[in-house]
């Protein structure tokens, strides 16, 4: 492990990057979102309030712009949190992840990880222009009971971007980026044969997208896999196929994006998904960095 560390901090340097993901700003970012009295769920607004308000302070720090995109549902207010990069672009390319949990639990890996995947993009984007406008968009109410409604914080601000006529290159959702298994018969399939081609060890982090998703999502797998930081594989399948659609970038389907979901394939794998076990202490915080890392490549170098 430390030399597939030094090796790609060799790569990301020699790509004329300064920075790269820190497992100690991503572990404090964890222990901030995760280890809060309460559970931040749709039916508690203070906990999702409070860790919005977390997000924002973040991403003040280093962005062109924040903003928040507050939407009712049954008289509550609830709020997506958003911040731009290279605002002089036109094109954009939108990066997602969902801060609320299902139930009552800490969400380390569902979606603490992919939250934190955001805050440290912000970081290292701060002094690293792209060609595009990125967005990072922190979603609320992705998990039941609204999940697949029109009151997930991805639909809203999917469809706020189509009703704008904004020229969107291409979503990412992050989504589960942190649990990785070195052993065998950890990773497990929607299609039991699946197993013969991707093998049966939890430790790689998976491009998905449906069939016909579009140029951004094939270029930009393209891109990612081009790296080589971390060991990766692309999925693509029908949009029927279960799991293929379990996050926010299925509402950039809805309204004609192409976007992908990057993940370490949720419980397919992390056996403690939706659970009270999911905690920040069964991440491998290393190669969540090298997830986000490479995330960060591919958008400077698409």
């Amino acid at each position: 492990m430390k030399k597939i560390l030094f090796v790609s901090f060799l790569l990301i340097q020699f790509q004329g990057l300064t920075q790269r993901a820190d497992t100690l700003v991503i572990r404090q970012h964890l222990t901030e979102i995760t280890k809060q009295e309460g559970y931040r769920n749709y039916r508690n607004l203070e906990q999702l309030e409070q860790i919005a308000t977390f997000i924002e302070s973040v991403f003040v720090q280093y962005a062109d712009t924040v903003y928040n995109q507050y939407y009712q549902v049954e008289g509550r207010l609830y709020r997506n949190v958003i911040c731009s990069f290279g605002t002089e672009n036109m094109q954009r390319i939108v990066v997602g992840a969902h801060y609320d949990v299902c139930g009552d639990q800490e969400g380390a890996d569902d979606n603490a990880s992919g939250v934190v995947g955001l805050l440290e993009l912000a970081r290292l984007l701060k002094d690293n222009p792209t060609d595009y406008r990125i967005d990072l968009v922190a979603y609320t109410l992705e998990e039941p009971p609204y999940f697949r409604t029109e009151y997930m914080g991805s639909h809203v601000h999917a469809q706020s971007l189509c009703e704008k006529n904004i020229e969107v290159e291409g979503m990412i959702s992050l989504e589960m980026i942190g649990y990785f298994k070195d052993e065998r018969k950890t990773q497990s399939y929607p299609v039991g044969l699946l197993k013969l081609v991707y093998g049966s060890k939890g430790n790689y982090i998976t491009l998905v997208k449906k069939w016909g998703a579009g140029k951004f999502a094939r270029k930009y797998i393209r891109k990612y896999k081009r790296e080589d930081l971390i060991r990766t594989k692309k999925f693509a399948a029908p949009k029927a196929l279960p799991g293929i659609d379990f996050s926010d970038h299925l509402n950039y389907w809805k309204f004609g994006y192409s976007a992908i979901m990057i993940t370490d394939t949720a419980f397919y794998r992390n056996k403690n998904y939706h659970k009270t076990t999911d905690t920040m202490e069964k991440l491998d915080l290393h190669r969540m960095a090298l997830v986000i890392d490479t995330v960060l490549l591919s958008l400077l170098n698409y």
